[in-house]
């Protein structure tokens, strides 16, 4: 969820449960939050796995929903009947093989181990959330009563959607709203509606019918209620379940009962749909809010005998040294053992969230590259974990070890097992199956549970859980798949939600440290899913990333870890992106150094949806050109036979520029396509303005004409032709230079709003929604401002509003910018020539006759 809405906090109740941590400390040890930095600024910046055991015994009710849910998994995936039985009977069966060591805990079927990951909520870190989501099978989202979802949250939800994570609801901090906010329990009744309601709105926008309705609802058990910090927390089970035994009401009727709009009449033992004029009160404020808040206001006001009084009641004993405590920290033990938050979020991960064995199946087809019926998919479809099972390993991100420089790799088992010492096939990112590039074939060094800040090392570990490995780390830049079968293709890539588009150059402070510095940058890159590091053309190291704060924290981890000497740091700087506004005036012509080849080229700007889609990856050089062809004629109003003709995607093969041929009848047209489309790729990689990316061009082919002899017309010839041709078709096609813009979500008072929108407008900055958050004073406000106006920010807006704003930027979108960059007078102009002073390049952009010939 959102910065500081208390994930890490609810992540310690667990880690209490599971007794690794006392109970008295939880809440305030933050055990996911291992570095020291993250400690002191009180957030999390890396996500950290634990993997933990508990016991929990199923009720009939829980049984029942669990073999239900698996049921429906399989059917998605397309098994049948049988399939259905077996999977449902393996719920209900009970395990008889409790080993005959007596060391460790017995191993029944009421034994779960759980692999929890901790993840960050910052804007700038939700690479870091990206990385965690593919290797988990269920979110627990965590949702602050009072601010309510925030941007940030609707992201995160959005992408665990797309990835087919099913979501569970935490509404956390619910002690403020009764210490602080002093709420009625209408009131919090209404703020929870508002909170659940507005999950669900965008759980609806993204559903996904493989993995069907997973909206959250209160009265089945998804949502539960509490405070991290004082360590309690209920479902409504919990309630549900205590009144049903003391009422004699079924247990499914009362969990109905609980939420919405049913209220007790006590004076006729009914159950009526309306408050009859407000005389009566609901009944989840009746049955769950009032007790609380009786508590709440004993406790708060130290009424000794009352305290006593209420104890009794919900079968609280208390030692003799906490009698003593008063006011708070009595408070939190009361809770705590009335209440305990371990046992809420314990009993709707068990009940209501996936096994992999059932996530799996529907996965399968979001997860895997290769054809969906090979021996990998079926393995990972059917989470196989016998002996002669193929591993498939997914690495999603690497954790710097205590050894300085090396790395865990962290990731999860789909099938198989991982063993010590086993010999694996390490394939990267860009494998291409039969081929070895990318491709290593080693052994497993060690294999890790990973406990937090602590690893345990182990023998193996079957499918199905989270890992560490030892010794991976040389092989795999960031993610990759580790797979025993010679067959199997990669698991496939993650799609990040952000891009990086802060950069800044660093250098060492002496000379002598240079290779200390290359070193260090080449660690960075491993130990963050998203940081981009590169040396320039000019020399200069680049470490590009999503915003102010992460560039912060990258800088940090290399001064302090991966180097220990300090480097300069230029100022930040932004990338731009060049691009055209309307059609070629005339049409480029460029002809070989050799003289003996043309190239005719004209250049069109592409519709901005389509270049949106292609950056989404929902159109790619991969997919089949025909359906391609298809899909762009019907979406984005393209000619089909002009579409099928698309020679090559660019910059890197999948950037959102487009070459296709449109010539009639030319001789050796194919031998020269490789030679154009490596031209195309260097020029828009390194466009003509000022060296920047292209974005959003199509280029025509229109005509060529070749030279009959093959050695004329090599690659030598026709790439530089093609990029001068390029160049030429875009500066006679009015080029302008679109600039990055974020979006930023401020959440202030509504006294302190004028200071927002004084430091908006300095910084070109447009508001374009401001809604009142109801029942409390805080306005949210959404802006669009240029991320090149937006460092230091964050300082300004503390600053004009007295420390009442909370800002939060994300990348959100390119933005033309207007004026003509080939003027050095306007804006666009004047960042030109910066850009092409700090890249040393010639101030002036290079003039047509450069680039055109003539016949």
């Amino acid at each position: 969820a959102h910065v500081d809405h208390g994930k890490s906090t609810l992540t310690d109740s667990l880690v209490a449960k599971a007794g690794i941590i006392a109970q008295k400390h939880a809440g305030e040890t933050r055990y996911t939050d291992t570095r020291a930095d993250e400690a002191e600024r009180g957030i999390t910046i890396k996500s950290t796995g634990i993997s933990m055991y508990f016991e929990y015994v199923m009720s009939e009710a829980d049984r029942a929903e669990v073999a239900a849910a698996e049921g429906r998994a399989v059917k998605v995936s397309g098994g049948g009947d049988d399939d259905i039985k077996a999977a449902t009977a393996s719920v209900s069966e009970t395990s008889e093989q409790s080993e005959g060591n007596q060391d460790g805990p017995s191993i029944s079927e009421n034994s779960y181990l759980i692999n929890l990951i901790d993840s960050p909520g910052h804007v700038d870190f939700s690479s870091e959330v990206t990385a965690a989501l593919r290797i988990t099978d269920g979110a627990l989202v965590v949702v602050d009563t009072i601010e309510g979802v925030c941007v940030q949250t609707e992201t995160v939800l959005r992408q665990a959607i797309s990835e087919r994570v099913k979501p569970v609801l935490h509404v956390n901090k619910v002690d403020r709203a009764l210490l602080e906010l002093q709420l009625s329990p209408e009131d919090m009744y209404q703020s929870f509606a508002r909170a659940i309601e507005s999950v669900n709105v965008i759980i609806a926008t993204y559903n996904d019918e493989l993995l069907g309705d997973c909206q959250v609802y209160p009265e089945k058990g998804t949502v539960s209620f509490g405070s991290g910090l004082h360590q309690w927390g209920f479902t409504l089970c919990k309630f549900a379940r205590m009144y049903s035994d003391k009422f004699g009401i079924a247990y499914d009727k009362m969990m109905a009962k609980l939420w919405g709009d049913n209220f007790f009449d006590s004076k006729g033992k009914k159950w009526v749909k309306n408050d009859k004029e407000g005389s009566l009160e609901r009944a989840f404020c009746q049955f769950i809010m009032s007790p609380i808040c009786k508590m709440f206001a004993a406790i708060m006001e130290d009424k000794k005998a009352k305290i006593q009084k209420l104890l009794k009641v919900v079968g609280v004993v208390l030692k003799k040294d906490e009698e003593e405590l008063t006011g708070k920290p009595l408070l939190k033990r009361v809770m705590q053992k009335w209440l305990p938050v371990g046992d809420a979020i314990l009993e709707m991960i068990v009940v209501k969230l996936p096994s992999p064995a059932a996530a799996q199946r529907y996965r399968v087809s979001n997860l895997y590259d290769g054809p969906l019926d090979d021996a990998a998919a079926n393995a990972i479809r059917t989470c196989d974990t016998s002996p002669e099972a193929p591993l498939m390993m997914y690495i999603s991100k690497m954790v710097p070890s205590s050894d300085r420089g090396r790395f865990f790799a962290f990731g999860r088992v789909f099938a198989g097992k991982i063993a010590t010492g086993q010999k694996v096939r390490i394939m990267g990112p860009n494998y291409v199956p039969g081929k070895k590039s990318d491709l290593w074939v080693k052994n497993i060094q060690r294999t890790l549970i990973m406990m937090g800040r602590v690893q345990e090392q182990v023998q193996d570990i079957p499918a199905g859980n989270t890992c560490g490995l030892v010794g991976v780390d040389q092989y795999l830049l960031k993610s990759g798949t580790i797979t025993t079968l010679e067959e199997a293709h990669c698991i496939k890539t993650m799609k990040f939600s952000v891009s990086p588009v802060v950069r800044c150059a660093v250098e060492p402070k002496k000379a002598q440290d240079l290779p200390k510095l290359v070193e260090g940058l080449k660690r960075l890159a491993k130990s963050d899913p998203m940081v981009l590091c590169y040396t320039e053309e000019s020399g200069e190291h680049i470490i590009a990333a999503t915003g102010e704060l992460h560039l912060e924290i990258c800088l940090k981890d290399l001064q302090e870890d991966f180097m220990g000497t300090d480097v300069k740091v230029s100022d930040p700087v932004v990338s731009y992106r060049e691009s055209i506004s309307a059609n070629s005036s005339q049409t480029c012509l460029s002809k070989s150094p050799n003289k003996h080849n043309r190239l005719y080229m004209e250049a069109t700007p592409m519709s901005e949806e389509l270049a949106d889609a292609i950056e989404a990856g929902k159109i790619s050089a991969k997919d089949d050109p025909k359906l391609r062809a298809r899909a762009m004629a019907d979406d984005f109003g393209w000619d089909v036979t002009e579409a099928r003709k698309i020679w090559s995607f660019g910059p890197d093969g999948s950037g959102p520029n487009i070459i296709y041929d449109c010539t009639k009848g030319v001789n050796y047209l194919l031998e020269i396509k490789e030679s154009v489309a490596a031209g195309f790729q260097w020029a828009a990689k390194q466009s003509v303005l000022c060296d920047e990316q292209m974005r959003s061009i199509c280029f025509k082919l229109l005509d060529v004409t070749l030279h009959a002899d093959a050695i004329h017309r090599g690659m030598g010839q026709i790439m530089p032709t093609a990029r001068r041709a390029m160049f030429a078709s875009m500066l006679t096609a009015s080029p302008i230079l679109q600039e990055p813009v974020f979006l930023v979500d401020i959440s202030v008072p509504q006294d302190a709003m004028g200071g927002c929108y004084g430091v908006l407008t300095r910084r070109r900055g447009v508001v374009f929604s401001e809604e009142q958050r109801p029942g409390t004073p805080m306005v949210q406000m959404k802006a669009h401002m240029p991320v090149m106006e937006s460092f230091g920010f964050n300082a300004d807006v503390r600053a004009a509003t007295g420390g009442k704003a909370f800002p939060q930027m994300v990348f959100s979108h390119w933005q033309s910018m207007n004026g003509d960059p080939l003027d050095g007078a306007t804006k666009p102009g004047e960042v030109v020539v910066t850009v092409r002073q700090r890249k040393g390049l010639t101030p002036e952009v290079p003039p047509l006759d450069r680039f055109l010939d003539r016949l």
